[in-house]
């Protein structure tokens, strides 16, 4: 099965599919049906969106595009400010925890039902990683594999425009 990530709409074009198919083709690799696009499924994804939001395991999440890139931002600022000459370890330290909780998975503040900042306000709609212990997945190749779940973060399943 051969599934064409086609979601990002502005980035997805016949030149890229064509591409993938060409790359396939080329590495003698023949799919064993036509290729499944993604976008052809988006309201299924919708639906189960939803249904997750109902049953808990998703979120509506208020965080703009730019909120989160100022966060990255800052921590990166922060990040340098502790690599900076004349800097104490203590103020280094507390500079390097500043930037590692800032550049962590992302957790919303939303994920625990806090209210939407204004009735029309626009979100995207995230899943809501475990809270904690471990995650032990079954790779065909790693084999098996564990991950924290504060390595998780709660990723977007609708964007803001309501595509997958």
């Amino acid at each position: 099965l051969l599934r064409i990530e086609d979601t990002d709409r502005a980035r997805s074009s016949d030149e890229a599919t064509a591409a993938i198919l060409e790359g396939m083709e080329w590495l003698g690799l023949t799919p064993d049906a036509p290729p499944v696009m993604q976008f052809d499924q988006a309201a299924r994804h919708t639906e189960i969106a939803l249904d997750m939001i109902a049953r808990g395991t998703a979120f509506r999440c208020y965080a703009t595009p730019e909120e989160l890139q100022a966060r990255r931002d800052l921590g990166e600022e922060k990040r340098q400010a502790a690599k900076a000459d004349g800097v104490s370890e203590d103020a280094k330290a507390a500079l390097l925890a500043e930037a590692n909780e800032l550049l962590a998975p992302y957790r919303s503040p939303w994920r625990d039902g806090a209210p939407a900042p204004s009735e029309d306000a626009p979100y995207t709609v995230r899943l809501r990683a475990p809270d904690g212990g471990d995650r032990i997945l079954e790779d065909g190749v790693q084999g098996r594999v564990t991950i924290q779940a504060s390595e998780l973060d709660d990723m977007i399943l609708l964007r803001a425009d309501g595509t997958p």
